[in-house]
């Protein structure tokens, strides 16, 4: 196989491994929506910057979609604490709040609409060395988060969330971090060890990326469709 399949290769796997620890925590505390939340505030966040300064880079498309995320995410977490019965709505509001920022944005940013379409479903083999970079470094971040448990506390997941979705979200489209989140987290709640899920996971994508470049289709929506299809086979798994 080329050498040009690591970088696309890498790069969903450090995303695998990145987000599946904040996946687990997504589902125990019932707050599904805030991936689409935090993860459509940084896509937005960077289309914005983009219209303003009418610069395209890489590392500016960080610092954008960093600032968006934070920011999202202070607010989910204090939507979450001060009315946590109607939190999923309002989180839900939230994400439909930021979809439309985004497609605003889109709509006056000349290359908006393509901007918008690598935001939501990016093109994983194209994926470049920066962005491989950081996924690996928020990969190997949340590491010791996960291992001394630091991510069922609220003030250290919002805020671990909020970074490393804001690095996923540039790299790898908002639609393939929140399948990244949920299906192997669905996985381990049904009883599959946290290893053995992100290893799963990472072939799926794998697998998915293996097919979008054989069969000639967009890379981001096939490995999304994988790794969807994954996680639905995790309720035919009886719970031990």
């Amino acid at each position: 196989m080329d050498t040009w399949f690591i970088f696309p290769a890498l790069a969903l796997i450090a995303g695998i491994m990145a987000l599946t620890p904040l996946g687990t925590q997504v589902l125990r505390r019932g707050v599904v929506f805030i991936d689409l939340a935090v993860a459509q505030a940084a896509a937005a966040a960077v289309i914005w910057l983009n219209f303003a300064l009418h610069i395209d880079s890489p590392l500016v498309d960080q610092l954008a979609a960093t600032l968006g995320a934070v920011v999202v995410s202070l607010g989910v977490a204090w939507v979450a604490r001060k009315w946590s019965q109607q939190r999923e709505a309002l989180i839900g509001l939230i994400y439909v709040a930021g979809a439309c920022m985004a497609l605003l944005g889109a709509s006056l940013h000349p290359h908006g609409r393509e901007k918008l379409f690598h935001l939501l479903a990016a093109d994983v083999l194209w994926v470049d060395s920066f962005s491989v970079g950081a996924l690996l470094l928020a990969a190997l971040a949340v590491l010791p988060l996960r291992r001394k448990g630091w991510l069922a506390h609220d003030v250290f997941f919002y805020a671990a969330f909020a970074v490393i979705a804001s690095v996923a979200v540039p790299a790898l489209g908002l639609f393939l971090v929140f399948a990244s989140l949920i299906a192997p987290a669905l996985w381990i709640e049904r009883g599959l060890r946290p290893w053995a899920a992100t290893v799963a996971a990472s072939v799926s994508c794998l697998l998915g990326l293996l097919f979008s470049w054989v069969a000639d289709t967009p890379s981001g929506p096939t490995v999304v469709m994988a790794l969807a299809a994954f996680g639905v086979c995790a309720l035919f798994r009886r719970q031990g």
